[in-house]
């Protein structure tokens, strides 16, 4: 008898240390968002766009120490409004962890913290690609204060905090609604007050390529968030330290991999179907709907049903993207598309899946998700474009954002001289 305290703290400790480096892993995705954005912009903004990435990363996890996170998980079940606080309270004992029973921890609070506080700068770094090469630095990051502060844990208490959405039975596993959805809407809101950059459209219609200035960095990008997707998925069993958690981390992972392959496939082919070349951009943004579109439910398909649900996230992000330029909402990334038109497609795909869920509770979530987090971001954003301007002007536009917002350039030694 004398075992049993040793082996609840020995499963303890396991499910901890498996949090932990599961939230490492989604950490490591700031990196893979930094590389594919960097990637995907012109050399001339290149800087800025790294310094937001950083930036946003260190106030996603300050704001949501000091008020986030208990705004999320520290409110009754089936409320509207969160209950206001501060910290990340206290740390399980030894006693309660060894008492038994269903109400026993079974990981630590702080790792439960380290692993939500890095799928906040996950929803944060989906606004900065999508605004990129004309918002200002200072005006980006006084938004990052109220989104990752305040505007996603409202929507995350609904959800994963036991809330409203929670309570009709909106079943989204790791977040393609609450953490991508949301990051889509906020970062549509942005375009929309924002506008499109210099000479993206045409006064008759046309649209003009932008290319990207570094193809091997966006790919780089594009596998290390598909390796930190692992993490993001496979840390949110929330467990592995019985047979059946297990077996269920390692479904996880197959049906994580599998989207991500199938969504590469499938847009792929509809790029050279559609455009006649293997474009290498659609390649990349497949993979990412793909991983999409099964964070919603990667437990529930199997392998085979995991690969078909990347398969049709591959070829709407495709659709999506050229839709989306036809309206003139300009993503240089694609965010909107990869992870809001996708993410809409995730939370759907659940119910063909898994029996527990249900298209009514799926498609309120969705519009109670995109509704908040649209509205509230585009109240900040037209405030921040009174107070102090969201944009830069034009001639710091035609010279980079590198130079006006950072004062230096990522790649100095290729500028043009200006004497």
């Amino acid at each position: 008898m004398n075992d049993i305290p040793q082996l609840t703290e020995l499963m303890y400790a396991v499910d901890t240390f498996y949090f932990l480096i599961c939230g490492v892993l989604v950490m490591w995705m700031a990196a893979g968002f930094s590389m594919l954005e960097a990637g995907l912009v012109r050399s001339k903004n290149t800087a800025e766009i790294l310094t937001k990435n950083i930036a946003l990363f260190a106030i996603a996890c300050t704001m949501y120490l000091v008020l986030g996170y208990y705004l999320m998980y520290s409110s009754g079940a089936g409320g509207f409004l969160p209950n206001l606080g501060f910290l990340i309270g206290g740390e399980n004992t030894v006693d309660a962890i060894t008492a038994g029973g269903d109400d026993a921890p079974y990981y630590s609070m702080r790792s439960d913290f380290f692993f939500q506080v890095v799928f906040v700068a996950t929803a944060m770094s989906i606004v900065s690609g999508a605004v990129a090469e004309r918002m200002k630095l200072w005006a980006f990051l006084a938004f990052a204060v109220v989104m990752t502060g305040f505007i996603y844990p409202v929507s995350g208490y609904w959800t994963w905090g036991g809330g409203w959405l929670a309570e009709v039975g909106y079943s989204d596993y790791a977040g393609s609604g609450i953490v991508h959805l949301a990051g889509a809407a906020a970062a549509l809101a942005g375009v929309i007050v924002l506008g499109p950059r210099k000479g993206k459209y045409g006064k008759d219609g046309s649209i003009y390529a932008i290319p990207g200035a570094n193809m091997p960095l966006a790919t780089l990008g594009t596998f290390i968030l598909w390796m930190g997707w692992f993490g993001f998925n496979g840390g949110s069993e929330l467990k592995l330290s019985d047979a059946a958690s297990a077996n269920n981390v390692a479904q996880v992972f197959v049906n994580t991999n599998a989207a991500a392959a199938g969504g590469v496939i499938a847009a792929l082919i509809l790029a050279k179907l559609w455009f006649r070349k293997a474009d290498l951009t659609m390649a990349l943004n497949g993979a990412l709907a793909g991983l999409v579109a099964i964070t919603a439910d990667p437990l529930s398909p199997s392998a085979v049903g995991a690969s078909l649900i990347g398969i049709v996230g591959g070829l709407i992000v495709v659709v999506a993207i050229v839709t989306l330029d036809k309206l003139k909402l300009d993503d240089p990334v694609g965010a909107i598309s990869v992870h809001g038109v996708v993410g809409i497609w995730g939370v759907l795909a659940v119910p063909f899946t898994n029996g527990e869920a249900g298209f009514g509770p799926q498609i309120i979530g969705i519009f109670g998700i995109f509704f908040w987090v649209f509205v509230a971001s585009l109240i900040v954003w037209l405030i921040l474009k009174a107070v102090m301007g969201i944009r830069v002007t034009e001639e710091e536009e035609y010279e980079g954002v590198d130079l006006a917002e950072c004062g230096m350039e990522a790649y100095p030694e290729f500028s043009v001289s200006k004497k």
